[in-house]
């Protein structure tokens, strides 16, 4: 009678622990995780009434068509999720936010298009994430950021055109990667893709597969064989101009930076003005070719062979000058840092100052120098210019301000 009682009080303790649904089987493995076995039943939604300890919930080849912050509530213990061959188009963000134990995730074979990709923050146990066959058209490159003990990643046969560079960065653990059957678009956009798998460790599963679909020229080739001269990082060179002494330009000097850049495909340019009372930011040029100035509120001055003007260059103006060269395989800059001495204090003593300063004059050679943009620290140019004044008919000293002559003048130091 007394082991009989033993047995009955054992099996009241566990009870409880073994809730399990109707359409599931549950059972305890050797190494002592709980077991919900609920694959092949049909079902449309997570079942309720699972126990809290299951450590492996098996919900494969179901109907289930979504998935809520509630659908794992009951078990948040849970270590290895699978859920491929369903039928998951809508994931709700916070479905796997508490799953903090999760170690095998499998979504493989589903109709998912967005995932809330920030619930993967916390966790940071996952050894195994299957994605794979689903129609994710692209992820944010920080999308796997946290994932420090990730193992093997499956994108496989999804709508990829493109991955940032960046991706698969932080992933210290990773050994095993399957991006084949993705339509990748090979713009110099995955160029970086092509460096990374010549330097990786990670087996890239079928890596012949890996082919592009666009552009024409390369189509149905591997994208790690993507041509090294398609892609080239930029380079850039900056030099800065002074006034030509028979030109009229604005009373004062006017400051101009010429920006040469290079790299396939050919770099956009964009400035960026730091000064000691506001920053700016200049996309592409703001002066079109019949001299209007796109942005009124702006007074520097941005062309498109990558020249900028700063008509009557004043005090304010000071600051730092970076000129941005990028294209679709990275971004290179180099700055110049501009102040500005008046005509009486020719800047002598700060040249002396700095030794690495070079100093622009409003009458000086117009040619320009270039600032080498792999040199230490920024560059300094002192400015000081003599302000041109002509006398009028009643001889009264005015200043010469004429915007088409200042455009005439850009045309001629450029060209020089």
């Amino acid at each position: 009678m007394r082991p009989l009682l033993c047995c009955l009080g054992l099996a009241a303790l566990l009870g409880p622990c073994l809730a399990c649904p109707s359409a599931c089987s549950c059972s305890t493995k050797k190494n002592g995780r709980l077991l919900a076995e609920c694959a092949y039943k049909d079902l449309q939604e997570v079942p309720k009434g699972l126990s809290s300890n299951v450590t492996i919930l098996t919900l494969s080849a179901n109907r289930i068509g979504w998935l809520g912050q509630g659908s794992f509530a009951e078990v948040p213990e849970v270590q290895s999720l699978w859920l491929g061959y369903n039928q998951i188009g809508v994931v709700e963000p916070g479905t796997f936010t508490l799953l903090v134990h999760l170690k095998n995730l499998d979504l493989s074979h589903n109709k998912i298009a967005d995932f809330p990709w920030q619930d993967l923050r916390n966790l940071s146990g996952l050894q195994i994430l299957k994605m794979n066959n689903n129609r994710l058209a692209g992820l944010p490159w920080d999308a796997f950021r946290s994932l420090k003990d990730l193992r093997s990643l499956w994108l496989n046969d999804n709508e990829l055109t493109t991955l940032a560079e960046g991706t698969f960065d932080n992933l210290p653990s990773l050994s095993q990667l399957q991006i084949f059957n993705n339509p990748f678009n090979c713009s110099c956009k995955v160029f970086w893709l092509k460096k990374w798998t010549e330097k990786t460790s990670v087996s890239i599963t079928k890596g012949g597969s890996t082919l592009c679909v666009a552009p024409s020229r390369l189509k149905g080739r591997a994208v790690t064989d993507i041509p090294d001269h398609h892609c080239i990082a930029p380079s850039v060179q900056l030099t800065y101009l002074s006034n030509l002494d028979n030109t009229v330009m604005y009373d004062g000097l006017t400051l101009t930076l010429h920006c040469s850049v290079a790299g396939s495909p050919l770099p956009e340019i964009r400035w960026k003005i730091q000064t000691s009372s506001r920053r700016v930011e200049i996309n592409g040029p703001n002066v079109a070719r019949d001299g209007n100035v796109k942005q009124s509120q702006e007074r520097f001055l941005v062309f498109k062979n990558g020249t900028m003007a700063i008509p009557n260059f004043r005090k304010e103006d000071e600051g730092i000058y970076t000129c941005l060269a990028v294209n679709d395989v990275g971004m290179r800059d180099v700055s110049v840092n501009v102040a500005l001495a008046g005509s009486e204090n020719p800047a002598e003593d700060l040249l002396q100052d700095d030794p690495q300063a070079s100093h622009l004059g409003g009458r000086s050679c117009f040619k320009g120098d270039e600032m080498d943009p792999s040199g230490a620290g920024e560059k300094l140019v002192i400015v000081y210019h003599m302000p041109r004044e002509s006398k009028s008919r009643s001889g009264r000293v005015v200043p010469q301000v004429h915007l088409g002559s200042l455009l005439l003048a850009l045309g001629i130091v450029l060209c020089c």
